[in-house]
């Protein structure tokens, strides 16, 4: 590869984001991010087991404090990210055109970069409602207040979609970070160079260190780690794509992993994974990343 200028191009490498900091694998291993046409376009790092245990560890770490920050403060970080890509917003229309696959989403690379930062407003707008749509008080028969209220899992892995490498990942990681979450997110394996420039855009916004930490490798040997991670509460196989048959398999398994520590398993809905459409976002998108507290009180006289 030789640049414009004559000169030897250096194609770069996309570090994995944990932490709050771009990182290398401990295996230090890279795989090459390729175009739709095949044209090498960088290299990415290819992540180990032991990076998705350093990921869970340092989300767990930080879920506490993120969870214990105000709902309007989260609002307000979450609308941060949408500003920063709004800045951004050129680069990431390149990154999207040079990975594009002809699907629905990629299709049209400024389009999907512009819903993307719409969906983390929408998202950033939910933080101090969605208790008032997805709780509230249940009538019983007895002299006692019965209330439901929604309340963080605590750490969520999300396996990303191939089919809209920056949308996708907005679609699932905005929702898990509402009520107090903190998330491990896989990019998608064909085309990592985007999730880890949205890495980049949260790094230098609002968003606390290891709240968000994002990791690039190979699908399946990752899902299975993160699935089968004790101290992982939820785990979004949505990057699992029902009809592709290795994708099922990973799926199946991560499952079977998941079961074994009790962890819960969501995927996206068939409406949600039309992304572009307004379909994929929902105040039940969030419900699917909350555990549901009911307190009873009596009513006193």
């Amino acid at each position: 590869m030789s640049t414009a200028g004559g000169g030897l191009g250096v194609p770069k490498t996309y570090k994995m984001y944990v932490g709050g900091a771009f990182v290398r694998s401990e295996s230090g291993r890279t795989y090459p991010a390729r175009s739709a046409g095949g044209d090498l376009l960088a290299h990415a790092v290819a992540g180990s087991r032991k990076d998705v245990r350093d990921a869970v560890r340092v989300a767990r770490g930080a879920q506490a404090a993120w969870a214990a920050r105000t709902a309007y403060n989260r609002g307000q970080i979450l609308y941060r990210v949408a500003e920063v890509m709004d800045s951004r917003r050129a680069e990431l229309i390149r990154e999207l055109a040079r990975a594009t696959t002809g699907s629905e989403a990629t299709a049209d690379p400024a389009g999907e970069v512009d819903v993307a930062i719409e969906r983390w407003v929408w998202y950033a707008g939910w933080c101090d409602k969605y208790p008032q749509v997805l709780g509230g008080a249940n009538p019983v028969a007895g002299p006692y207040f019965n209330f439901t209220v929604p309340e963080p899992m605590g750490v969520v892995g999300i396996a990303s979609p191939d089919e809209a490498p920056l949308l996708g990942i907005v679609s699932r990681l905005a929702p898990a970070l509402v009520p107090g979450n903190t998330a491990v997110v896989l990019a998608g394996e064909r085309h990592p160079l985007v999730a880890v420039t949205l890495a980049e855009i949260l790094a230098t916004s609002d968003v606390p260190g290891g709240v968000v930490n994002v990791l690039t490798g190979r699908r399946a040997p990752l899902v299975r780690a993160l699935a089968g991670h004790g101290d992982v509460d939820c785990v979004d196989l949505s990057g699992c794509d029902p009809a592709d048959h290795d994708d099922a398999d990973v799926a199946a398994e991560a499952e079977r992993l998941a079961a074994e520590t009790v962890t819960r398993v969501v995927h996206a809905t068939v409406g949600e994974r039309h992304w572009l459409e307004a379909a994929a976002q929902s105040p039940y998108a969030i419900s699917a990343f909350c555990e549901y507290k009911t307190v009873w009180h009596p009513k006193g006289r």
